[in-house]
């Protein structure tokens, strides 16, 4: 079966408001096996809509719109829909009943124009809607289907899991389950040709490779007939591409790295704290952004300055006047004054360049060109320092990244998580 989501809302052209709607379905249709080949998004204007929903039949065995139920008159969707597919609107008593309860509970009157929400497609199934006025509805003519929800997913999130759901569940006998396997210190065409030959020998289940922001992402998934033979079936697969990659890959359940680091040192009772330059508290928010890292996370240190790095960290003047805020020798020096301040068995330190603000006109850089110089101390904007310490083992490491400036204090955090994740990892195996 294959499937269309058309959304219908003049705010979404305008860029109002973000389809989330469409993500999240589409997530669930593939949970039942359902293809989705088409998004697409019409404003509330009749004719532009009777054409789209035109389209999407002609090429869809299903189409589920979102939008245009509500009581006003720009809320066309129910009844472009109906003339299209030539049923008449009839008033659904219960329907009826339940918009008027529902003004009744919440002490307002009930206008003339919420009453047309009462009425459906003669024949149509109803889909209730307990956290609004507005219900759905489903049709199935002529060998298609189509599935009427409303826009705000406080109302339709609830209305396909309870009704939707169980409806194409039951017609297509079928599921799809995927795992997200999540790699990161190993670019897309390497892991690509570490794995190749388990691509190239796919057919299902399927193996996808993407890239988002630094991470490479490989989607395994399987079409069976339930969540049990999904993982039957993917479990060999994952162990297979576990061999290639060996510790890059940090997650096969899509979490993030940072929910990977912070598990791991919560299950290791490892203390940490963090000292920050150039990612400006970037880090700690990851680190703060995963539930439960209050068990283990000390403190935190944004020593933007140098006089920062001096007073909060006792970093050496003369260090920074020698080497510079962005060296090896800074950073190791924060990490040392970081540790001595909050005793934690970890801590991480980074400093760098983020750019592009202080960039110069790019000028030759051994056998590459850079894509700028620090006005100040000749270094490259993407050059950061970061600095680990585990239960008395430090790890320094010099990275130059690319991209803009959020890039690179992004890149700066994972590659820092990364390597205490992997410091974690080999005092486990000794």
């Amino acid at each position: 079966m294959t499937a269309e989501i058309l959304a219908v809302g003049t705010e979404l052209l305008m860029g109002q408001i973000s389809n989330t709607n469409a993500q999240y379905l589409s997530k669930r249709l593939n949970d039942l096996g359902i293809n989705v080949y088409f998004h697409s998004v019409v404003g509330d204007n009749a004719a532009r809509l009777k054409e789209s929903l035109k389209t999407a039949l002609g090429r869809s065995d299903m189409v589920i719109t979102t939008g245009g139920l509500g009581p006003t008159q720009d809320d066309l969707t129910k009844e472009t829909i109906a003339e299209t597919m030539g049923l008449k609107l009839v008033q659904n008593e219960e329907i009826y009943q339940g918009i008027k309860n529902f003004f009744e509970r919440i002490n307002r009157q009930m206008l003339e124009n919420n009453i047309k929400q009462a009425y459906i497609p003669e024949g149509a199934m109803v889909i209730p809607n307990n956290n609004g006025t507005a219900p759905g509805c489903i049709i199935e003519k002529d060998g298609k289907t189509v599935v009427m929800l409303p826009g705000p997913p406080k109302e339709m999130v609830p209305m396909f899991e309870e009704t939707v759901f169980p409806y194409l569940e039951k017609r297509t006998g079928q599921t799809i389950g995927s795992k997200m396997l999540k790699v990161f210190g190993i670019g897309e065409s390497e892991m690509e040709m570490k794995i190749i030959d388990i691509i190239g020998a796919q057919s299902n289940p399927t193996i996808a490779p993407y890239v988002n922001m630094g991470e490479v992402t490989v989607r395994v998934t399987a079409r069976c007939r339930d969540a049990d033979e999904a993982e039957r079936m993917i479990n060999p697969v994952i162990e297979k591409i576990r061999e290639r990659l060996g510790t890059c890959l940090y997650s096969v359940n899509g979490e993030s790295l940072e929910e990977v680091v912070v598990k791991l040192i919560i299950e290791k009772n490892i203390s940490i704290s963090v000292a920050e330059s150039c990612t400006g508290g970037m880090l700690a928010s990851k680190l703060v952004n995963v539930p439960g890292v209050s068990k283990v996370f000390s403190q935190g240190f944004i020593t933007y300055s140098n006089d920062a790095k001096i007073d909060l960290l006792g970093v050496s003047p003369e260090t920074l006047k020698t080497f510079g805020a962005v060296s090896r020798k800074t950073a190791m020096e924060m990490l040392r004054g970081l540790i001595r301040r909050t005793g934690t068995r970890a801590g991480i330190a980074i400093t760098g360049i983020a750019g592009p603000d202080n960039a110069a006109d790019p000028v030759p850089c051994g056998p590459a060109i850079c894509t700028g110089h620090s006005r100040k101390s000749g270094k490259p904007a993407g050059l950061v320092y970061i600095a680990v310490y585990l239960d008395g083992k430090t790890e320094c490491v010099e990275l130059m990244l690319n991209g803009d400036r959020e890039r690179v204090r992004h890149m700066s955090c994972l590659n820092a998580l990364n390597i205490l994740r992997k410091m974690i990892l080999s005092t486990e195996e000794k």
